[in-house]
């Protein structure tokens, strides 16, 4: 018998071990569930495309970002992270896959684009890797994917990595909508032992975590057709919120 919890650090990676590996996406054995998923790189997901989400080309135009150093967290394919980089700014990326890295890496030397690119733990980047401080971090996809208590994580790595005036940009499942993720609630997560596809979330329920950062926009994302030069599907929300200093 063990009784090795002694840190919150300690806690958090024995609730990682709640949730059983083959329907979890995010702790022990995830890096090979998503290699599985980018292997087939002309599998039919929108999100392969090399072009940008909608919501990050509308913050640019509206000169809502001013470029900087930028962090695209679970960059997959890298598209965000190409787009952010021809703006200007000085891109790190990571992502927990690394089939998705390597696609990333290649795209970004056909596009002759320096990204700093890092497979592993983005709650790690204190211990190796790029770090912080960020005007932008940038997230479609990986918010979603994280179990209930990784909020304590993620919260904690913008706490320490995004610069004063800095922003979050944030792209997840949106409840009520086809095609996005579960409605569970938290408690039901941990009793179902798998996160179920990913987590559904309302306006509210983001604005509740993100409270100590300020609203700049929450909307649903537009639905952008096959040919348009940027990603949109309807089922997620986007959000912007500014940490002040």
């Amino acid at each position: 018998m063990h009784r090795n919890i002694r840190t919150v650090d300690d806690v958090l990676k024995l609730m990682d071990g709640l949730f059983a590996p083959e329907a979890d996406r995010w702790t022990a054995g995830a890096g090979d569930w998503w290699d599985a998923f980018y292997a087939d790189r002309d599998r039919p997901v929108p999100f392969f495309a090399a072009k940008p989400d909608e919501n990050l080309a509308s913050y640019a135009d509206r000169g809502l970002l001013t470029p900087g150093r930028a962090l695209d967290l679970g960059c997959g394919p890298g598209r965000n992270a190409l787009y952010l980089a021809s703006l200007g700014f000085e891109v790190d990326a990571v992502d927990i896959s690394p089939a998705a890295v390597a696609w990333a890496e290649e795209r970004a030397r056909e596009a002759g684009a320096d990204i700093r690119f890092r497979c592993g733990d983005a709650f790690a980047l204190t211990e190796a890797g790029p770090s912080g401080p960020y005007d932008l971090i940038a997230d479609s996809g990986c918010f979603h994917h994280l179990p209930p208590h990784r909020r304590v994580s993620y919260l904690a790595l913008l706490e320490r990595a995004l610069a004063p005036g800095g922003h979050l940009a944030l792209t997840a499942f949106a409840a009520g909508a086809e095609g996005s993720g579960s409605e569970l609630s938290d408690a039901d997560f941990y009793r179902a032992s798998g996160l179920q596809g990913g987590l559904a979330y309302t306006p509210e329920s983001l604005r509740r975590i993100f409270s100590d950062l300020t609203e700049v926009e929450v909307r649903r994302m537009r639905d952008e057709p096959a040919d348009s030069a940027y990603f949109g599907e309807p089922f997620l929300w986007t959000a912007l919120f500014r940490k002040d200093a």
